[in-house]
Formats: C-alpha cells, sequence, structure tokens
C-alpha cells in the first residue's frame, strides 16, 4: 500500500513538471520586442541673407528745451505767489510779486527830482535868452554869456540824469511783479508769502521749463559713433531716430540728431548726443528718462529669430541640424538686433538650419525629428 502511494506520488511529479516546461517553452517561445525610442519633433529654420534694420539703444535723459531758474532781480518781502508748483504759464504772466512800496516811492522822488531839474533848465534858458541880446548890443560882456550857455547845459545835463534815474526807479518798481520769460511748468517753489527775496539768494524762486520741443541727451562709445559717422554719410542710417518712453512703448513722434559736443569725454571715452523731439501732448517732462533708437539699414545680412537663441552665461547659442538628423549647438555673436530678430555678426553661414523650438529640451549630439520651420520657404 506504502509502495502504491509513492508511486502515485512521483506520478504527479513528474506531470507537474512536464507542465512547467511546456509553459517555459511557450513564454519562451515569444521574443519581447524592445521599445522603439521616439525622437523629439524639432522645426528648423533655413536662415538666407536678408535686407534688414539694425537697432541700437542707448539710456537718455531729457530736458526741456528751455529751463530758466527764476530769481529777484530786486530785494524785498514776497508778497504774493500767483502759480502753483506744476502749473502751467505762458510767457509774460505773473508769478510772484515782492512788496513794493519802497519802490514806488522811489518812482514818486525820481519823478519830483526829474521836475526840479526840468524848472531849473527853464529858469537857465530864460537866462540864456535874456543875456543874448545884451550881447549883440554890447550892453553885458561875451563872457556872461557864455556863462549862460553853460549853466544851461548843465542843467540839460541834470534833467537827463534826473530822468535816467526815473527809468531806473521803474524799472525795479516793474521787477517787483516778477513774470515768466518764456511759457512752460512750474518747478518747486520754495519761498511763502513774507520770506525775504534777494538777487544774491542761491536757491532760485522756481524754474521753468519749455517742453513743447525737449532735448533727449544721452552718449556712444567712441567705436560707435566712428560706425555711426560712417553709416550717415554712406546713407546706411538716416538723422530720424524713434524713442522708447520710461513706460517700454514707443514715443508717437520722431526726432531728429545733432551733436551735443564736439570732443570724445576723455573720462569716459564717449561721444555726447542730442536727440530732438516735438512733444505737443507734454507727455515728457524735464528730468525723465528714455531710450533712443538708431536704426542701420542693411541690404544683406543673415536674422536669427531670438526663439531660437540660448543664453548661457551671457553666451549666445543655437542649435543646428547636423549629419543623421543630430543637432549641433553653436556659439555665435550677434551685431544687434532688429524686432524679435538678431543680427548676426559671426558663427553661423547662410544655409544652415537652426532649431527655433523647445531649444530648452535639447542637447549636443541629440537626433531628433526636424520639420521645416513656419515660414520656411526652403523646403517648398
Amino acid at each position: 500500500m506504502i509502495k502504491q502511494k509513492i508511486q502515485a506520488a512521483n506520478t504527479i511529479k513528474f506531470f507537474l513538471l512536464i507542465a512547467m516546461s511546456v509553459m517555459a517553452a511557450s513564454c519562451g517561445g515569444k521574443q519581447e520586442e524592445a521599445p522603439v525610442q521616439q525622437l523629439t519633433k524639432v522645426d528648423f529654420l533655413t536662415i538666407e541673407p536678408a535686407a534688414a534694420s539694425l537697432e541700437k539703444k542707448y539710456p537718455g535723459t531729457i530736458e526741456g528745451s528751455v529751463n530758466v531758474d527764476i530769481k529777484a532781480q530786486v530785494s524785498g518781502y514776497l508778497e504774493q505767489i500767483y502759480v502753483k508748483e506744476g502749473d502751467y504759464v505762458n510767457k509774460g504772466q505773473a508769478l510772484f510779486k515782492i512788496k513794493s512800496d519802497v519802490f514806488q516811492e522811489q518812482v514818486n522822488n525820481s519823478q519830483a527830482s526829474l521836475k526840479a531839474t526840468q524848472a531849473a533848465q527853464a529858469t537857465a534858458k530864460i537866462e540864456l535868452e535874456k543875456i543874448r541880446p545884451l550881447v549883440e548890443g554890447k550892453v553885458v560882456s561875451p563872457l556872461q554869456l557864455e556863462t549862460a550857455q553853460a549853466q544851461y547845459e548843465s542843467a540839460s545835463a541834470q534833467v537827463s540824469q534826473a530822468r535816467a534815474a526815473l527809468g531806473s526807479s521803474k524799472i525795479n518798481a516793474n521787477f517787483a511783479v516778477i513774470k515768466a520769460p518764456v511759457s512752460g511748468y512750474i518747478g518747486r517753489i520754495p519761498n511763502r508769502i513774507g520770506n525775504l527775496v534777494t538777487p544774491s539768494d542761491t536757491a532760485p524762486l522756481t524754474s521753468l521749463s519749455d517742453i513743447n520741443q525737449v532735448f533727449v541727451y544721452f552718449s556712444m562709445s567712441e567705436a560707435d559713433f566712428i560706425s555711426y559717422t560712417k553709416d550717415k554719410k554712406s546713407g546706411a542710417m538716416g538723422n530720424k531716430v524713434e524713442m522708447v518712453m520710461a513706460d517700454g512703448k514707443v514715443f508717437d513722434h520722431t526726432g531728429t540728431l545733432e551733436l551735443a559736443s564736439g570732443n570724445i569725454d576723455q573720462s569716459t571715452g564717449t561721444m555726447a548726443l542730442k536727440a530732438i523731439f516735438p512733444n505737443p501732448d507734454k507727455m515728457l517732462r524735464s528730468g525723465g528718462s528714455a531710450r533712443i533708437i538708431l536704426s542701420r539699414n542693411l541690404s544683406s545680412t543673415l536674422r536669427i529669430p531670438m526663439a531660437g537663441v540660448k543664453d548661457i552665461q551671457d553666451k549666445l547659442f543655437v542649435f543646428v541640424l547636423g549629419d543623421s538628423n543630430k543637432v549641433e549647438m553653436k556659439p555665435i555673436e550677434v551685431a544687434g538686433h532688429s524686432g524679435n530678430d538678431y543680427i548676426l555678426q559671426s558663427g553661423l553661414k547662410a544655409g544652415d538650419k537652426i532649431a527655433v523650438n523647445s531649444i530648452d529640451n535639447l542637447n549636443h549630439g541629440m537626433k531628433v525629428a526636424p520639420t521645416p520651420a513656419k515660414g520656411d520657404l526652403s523646403k517648398k
């Protein structure tokens, strides 16, 4: 009985081994397929020579075409302030008034002195006219006539002197009312009514800026100035300039360019220039900041989209399509930019294909699935 049980157990083990072998054989007959690596799809643009406008921007400061410090021309106490800080005033408009009682009294005194000298002149003239016929009749000596003539001339000179003193008094009286010499915007007013003001005061009563036309002063390097001069002579660069305001928007009006100095600043190695802009809306104010855009027209150059350029530690790189659809990372140098494109200076040649998307996912030597970029006509 025991022997039969042992035989039955061996038979079961035998069939189990056969079943396991069959299952192993069936599993081993199916070979697992290796997963296919999916390549990254990348758009490539073929760069070709084309005309472009090279832009360079320079930071500048805005000043009114006329900036005037308003100071007192006579001494006295400030009696009236007719304007507020930030007001726009017209030429000839009253700004301040200095207490003028003393100046009016000077005018009255000068008028009285003038009348006195005029009376003395009239008396001297009467005396002269009285003596002249007596001399002709040889009643009195010619010396008396000469004396009368000298007295009349002296009286006439005193009249002229008194008239000049009266004019000076009236001018001082007029200076008591301080008027705007030009149209423009009022600056800060540090003084208040009752303050004593004099012509020798260091701080002005206020400042006045005419901003109907503004100057934007900026500097460029000596090398840029030489290039600018050459481009202007060749016609590659005109005299019109644009300006980017502090809010990042381009100003509505174009300006003209002029030199602000005839020499290179030895301390900085730069040349000062100024751009002149109309300012009809009074949007630009003195003391503001802006960036001047100088455009240079290029007949044939290579342009690269900024989206296809990678910036690594202030150096620029692009991914160029090479053999076997592998990308190569190449350094480039740019001369500037035009719109959303860089203007190439070195690093590539016409006909090279550069990646314009997914550049953050690319590595040197990586194989990709290239497709023509939108707008690339080289494949059509």
